[in-house]
């Protein structure tokens, strides 16, 4: 590798991480209080909550890794092209082309990652998030009991503890009603329990001591009362397998859904609705290859500017395109069009206006694809400048 290859890797690794690493910080602090939210309301361990997180990162590295690499290469060129290095490394016969060698280098190692994340490590982290959300839901992950309130455990058992001492290990005040199948009750109040594990990790043992039993029975009038100084009350626990298999676009890898997709046997909603996730996911991978040639040209301003305003408008048309294929997704997956027609064709609208805004910067002299946006908003920024100060003035002078 040339010397030119390596200042350029330098000038886009940090950059490129560093985004990489805000986004997904920002996304994952973003669902970070909702999870903690939802934890709590469900009564759950808060270790879960880091368990959660990291099956949602693939899903946000799958959006940030094309945003580091856009961001990685753009940040480099505009600094080649502020401090007048390209100016340069173009007068002595460096062309563009040459320069986007290492960007692709990037961009292949990076769409390489992106494959098997959208592809394989995504649908499986998406699958087990939604196990842990289950998990929680139905307690087996070991839901904690509020003291002073009311805690369904299942459909048919409630429980209420008045006190806890020594982290949960010792209950007083303590209240659980159960119905059964055939429309009785068991009401029981006890002094003091604790909660024991079994050989069957699908059943716990409530042990209860100096309390009351009150039996309810259909057809008998007098329910039966039982006093006790120690009783074992067995707990179900949900199933772990139970939970469905993987379903749905979110949660199959690519393999998966070009099998359903083609499957005549398949329903037509789940053949589109799969070809459509495949599609979708393809593209994602595809545009990948388009992102250097955009950020060079977003990145070079035009002669004697630094505005950064290439720099908000590569997000805003990474953004604008990926919100453009979820809809075309959704589209395509109800079958009012076809798939494939559905993702490529905005990704070959895409496509061409990029390599026009590269064409114009690389080949056509003077040539700069966001020159018109350029003026506007410096015309715009000097109005705005020249209002403010005449605004404060004549708010200064007012009596």
């Amino acid at each position: 590798m040339k010397s030119i290859d390596r200042y350029m890797a330098r000038l886009i690794v940090v950059p490129l991480f560093s985004t990489l690493i805000i986004f997904a910080m920002l996304l994952v602090l973003d669902r970070m209080l909702r999870l903690f939210d939802f934890v709590a309301t469900e009564g759950g361990p808060v270790s879960v909550v880091w368990r959660m997180l990291a099956n949602l990162l693939p899903e946000y590295l799958g959006l940030g890794i094309p945003v580091g690499l856009m961001l990685g290469v753009l940040l480099a060129f505009r600094r080649l092209a502020t401090s007048s290095e390209l100016d340069v490394m173009r007068a002595v016969g460096v062309s563009y082309t040459r320069l986007l060698r290492v960007p692709y280098m990037y961009a292949i190692g990076l769409a390489i990652v992106n494959l098997l994340i959208v592809g394989y490590i995504q649908p499986d982290a998406r699958y087990n998030y939604e196990k842990l959300r289950f998990e929680l839901r139905t307690g087996a992950l070991g839901a904690s009991i509020k003291v002073g309130e009311f805690t369904h455990l299942g459909a048919k058992r409630t429980i209420r503890i008045e006190e806890s001492h020594d982290q949960g290990r010792k209950l007083s005040g303590i209240f659980v009603h159960t119905v059964d199948d055939k429309g009785g009750s068991i009401s029981v109040t006890a002094a003091t329990g604790k909660f024991l594990a079994t050989d069957n990790p699908d059943v716990i043992i409530f042990r209860l001591t100096n309390g009351t039993l009150v039996r309810n029975e259909p057809g008998v009038a007098t329910p039966r009362v039982l006093r006790f100084t120690l009783n074992d009350l067995p707990i179900d626990l949900p199933k772990l397998e139970n939970f469905r298999q993987p379903t749905g676009r979110l949660e199959l890898t690519l393999p998966a859904l070009a099998q359903i997709g083609g499957d005549r046997t398949a329903s037509e909603m789940d053949r589109d609705s799969s070809r459509a996730a495949l599609h979708f996911r393809l593209t994602q991978v595809a545009a990948m290859f388009l992102l250097p040639l955009l950020a060079l040209a977003l990145g070079v301003p035009p002669k004697r500017s630094t505005s950064a305003l290439g720099v908000f408008l590569s997000i805003v048309m990474i953004v604008t395109y990926f919100k453009v294929n979820q809809y075309a997704q959704g589209v395509g997956g109800l079958g009012k069009i076809d798939p494939f027609l559905a993702l490529w064709v905005p990704f070959a609208i895409f496509a061409a206006l990029v390599f026009w805004m590269y064409y114009t910067i690389a080949y056509v002299p003077g040539g700069q694809p966001i020159g018109a946006l350029e003026r506007v908003f410096s015309k715009a920024g000097k109005a705005i400048g020249r209002w403010l100060p005449g605004r404060r003035k004549s708010e200064a002078e007012a009596p």
